[in-house]
């Protein structure tokens, strides 16, 4: 990374050099430039005087203060600024250390990666990130950063000191206004809330992303390949809550089938119609075949019998046969027990039945 800012932090006494390196990256996000719709080309902004109308050169831009509901522009040159006292203009100089609950988020700003300037800076550097961690404390300070003094916080992250530039309180507006009044809140309805809370459990920082970034990404590569754009998902239905508890009961039911799911770590299963009885006609298939092989290649009435009804024909088995017949016979039976149902199997009575009128006929 590249330093955007070298000065020190004022500890006390001790004096800390370090180096500023920007902590966020906001060049992924989703931006757009402005075109001309009818050509398609991008539009450029200029700086135009407002009294000759005229492009000024951005070496001719300079300063300007214009107190609020005045419109007189008094100009400022950075030798004026210069001039002024600014005793964070270079440092970090740090006035209490507090809680971190006691600063307000919403004061956040910007925030800063500190790293130690030269060998000498490691040793006081380890020191006040430690003091911070083991203390559960945040140093708040002021710094003097492109030609404008903040509010500061320091706090330690991961190893490394972190510079959080603070909003002063009089940048923050106030709430009024906003929020409802006099809202009556049954207790079920408080318990469920903080149910369903408890039921959507915490958040993987690795499982978030910017969907809508990924969208506009797959959005550019069709319209640059010729691709029909695909339609958008249809989102949720805007329709509104009318029962209040009952809206809570159903979402912490569902929170919780997702995590019951999440924890299983597989899918459910569900067993297929006459999986049961397909198994025990297997086991009978396997029998049947295996007679044959027990009498050397010579198979009994009963077990010729069967595969006559299996295979749905009225042909008379002969009890003995040659070789050749024998194995076609078998081939036959085979395929015709594979495409009958657990059903195919007959008593041994009714088979001895046919054999008998079969041969008396």
């Amino acid at each position: 990374m590249r330093s955007i800012w070298n000065g020190s932090i004022s500890f006390g006494l001790v004096t800390i050099p370090v180096k500023t390196y920007s902590a966020t990256d906001r060049t992924s996000s989703v931006s757009f430039v402005r075109i001309h719709e009818k050509d398609g080309a991008q539009i450029q902004y200029r700086k135009i005087c407002e009294l000759d109308g005229e492009e000024v050169p951005n070496e001719e831009v300079g300063k300007g203060y214009q107190a609020p509901g005045d419109d007189t522009i008094v100009p400022i040159t950075d030798d004026d600024l210069s001039r002024l006292p600014m005793p964070t203009a270079k440092t970090l100089s740090i006035l209490s250390f507090t809680d971190p609950d006691q600063i307000d988020p919403l004061q956040m700003d910007k925030a800063y990666y500190l790293g130690p300037n030269g060998a000498a800076a490691a040793k006081p550097y380890a020191l006040l990130r430690e003091a911070l961690v083991d203390h559960r404390k945040v140093a708040i300070g002021k710094v003097a950063m492109r030609g404008r003094e903040s509010l500061a916080m320091l706090r330690a992250h991961d190893g490394a000191l972190v510079m959080h530039t603070l909003l002063w309180p009089d940048q923050v507006r106030p709430v009024t206004g906003v929020a409802p009044e006099d809202v009556e809140l049954r207790e079920n309805e408080l318990t469920l809330a903080e149910t369903l809370m408890d039921s959507l459990g915490e958040l993987d920082p690795a499982e978030l992303h910017d969907d809508y970034r990924e969208a506009v990404e797959e959005l550019v590569t069709a319209k640059l390949e010729g691709e029909p754009v695909a339609p958008a998902a249809s989102g949720t239905s805007g329709a509104q809550v009318i029962d209040l508890t009952a809206a809570l009961e159903k979402s912490v039911r569902a929170a919780r089938g997702r995590e019951t799911g999440a924890e299983s770590g597989s899918a459910s299963v569900t067993p297929l119609r006459g999986r049961k009885t397909a198994k025990k006609a297997t086991g009978k298939k396997t029998a049947a075949a295996a007679a044959p092989k027990a009498t050397g290649g010579r198979a009994k009435g009963t077990s010729a019998a069967k595969k006559a009804t299996a295979a749905g024909t009225s042909t008379t088995t002969p009890k003995k046969a040659t070789s050749q017949k024998t194995t076609s016979k078998r081939t036959t039976s085979k395929s015709a027990a594979k495409k009958t149902t657990a059903k195919t199997a007959t008593p041994k009575k009714t088979a001895a039945k046919k054999t008998s009128k079969k041969s008396s006929a």
